[in-house]
């Protein structure tokens, strides 16, 4: 099974969008990051996927909405995230 892609949607200086990609680096999680800092295409894209979601980082795998930071920090505390990695 291949693994899920990864997008994080992010802005400059952003500490929880720090820690999330910090998390996904540990595990060997590749990820591509839209930084919607500016606003544009990148934040219409993330509202699409989530919609009313206000904050960064809005996290999916695969086709799953995780969340923010916190949330992905609770599906590795879960023991959850490898599986979902691992698609």
């Amino acid at each position: 099974m291949a693994t899920p892609q990864i997008d994080i949607y992010t802005k400059f200086a952003c500490p929880f969008c720090v820690r999330a990609k910090r998390l996904l680096s540990e595990k060997g999680a590749t990820f591509t990051e839209h930084d919607i800092t500016m606003g544009g295409p990148g934040r219409d894209a993330m509202l699409a996927r989530a919609p009313g979601a206000m904050t960064v980082p809005q996290i999916f795998i695969g086709e799953v909405h995780v969340g923010g930071s916190d949330d992905l920090a609770a599906l590795e505390r879960a023991g959850k995230l490898d599986a979902l990695l691992a698609g």
